[in-house]
């Protein structure tokens, strides 16, 4: 019996891997940024895990504009992180 790999990523925040199941996926598909909560959204994804405190970090460290390798404005990066902390909230 094969056992099954799980697949891991890092956190854009706290640069740790964890198992993708359990963390966040933020998509760009070169119009917008979205917050990806079924993982399946088209587009160039990076993860963050479910805790303000790694959001927090990758805000003030500016890491959705180095992941994406971009220059995301203020306004959009904003709405994206209020709607990941609402959602770790939910949790």
């Amino acid at each position: 019996m094969t056992v099954k790999k799980i697949p891991m990523r890092r956190c854009v925040g706290c640069m740790e891997s964890h198992p993708q199941k359990d963390m966040i996926r933020v998509a760009w598909d070169g119009e917008r940024l979205a917050v990806d909560t079924t993982g399946r959204a088209k587009g160039r994804g990076v993860y963050f895990c479910r805790n303000s405190e790694c959001i927090e970090k990758a805000k003030k460290s500016r890491g959705l504009n180095r992941s994406f390798k971009r220059g995301f404005s203020e306004e959009e990066t904003d709405g994206i992180f209020r709607e990941l902390l609402m959602l770790v909230k939910e949790v």
